[in-house]
């Protein structure tokens, strides 16, 4: 059974850092591109970042690449969404991707709620 697991998200402050941690299980993780998304009330689902699958080159939206770090662990099956800096606009759903090296097979986690307030 796969399952992709996103835990980490909670209440920050403006200028505070968060940790989103997200567990696969149910397929071989080593072979999948691992990606964070985002998604505000009334906005669309916007990409935060991705890892390849041996973690070697990663990709930043623009609006994170200076504050926001992915990571993984394949030992582990997790891939890491470290965040920094965090800004109210950062407030969203976040979500994690797994998406198959040599097909359009995709994997999204439940998501979780990271939201920065005063």
């Amino acid at each position: 059974q796969v399952q992709v697991v996103e835990s980490g998200g909670g209440l920050v402050q403006p200028g505070g850092s968060l940790r989103l941690s997200c567990t696969a299980s149910g397929f071989y993780f080593r072979d999948y591109i691992m990606s964070w998304y985002r998604q505000a009330p009334g906005k669309e689902r916007e990409l935060v970042a991705t890892i390849t699958s041996a973690g070697v080159g990663t990709d930043y939206g623009d609006s994170m690449k200076d504050r926001f770090t992915i990571s993984r662990d394949n030992a582990k099956n997790t891939v890491y969404l470290q965040m920094n800096n965090l800004k109210p606009e950062d407030t969203a759903v976040y979500y994690c991707k797994a998406s198959y090296r040599y097909n359009y097979r995709t994997y999204w986690g439940q998501g979780t709620q990271v939201t920065v307030s005063s």
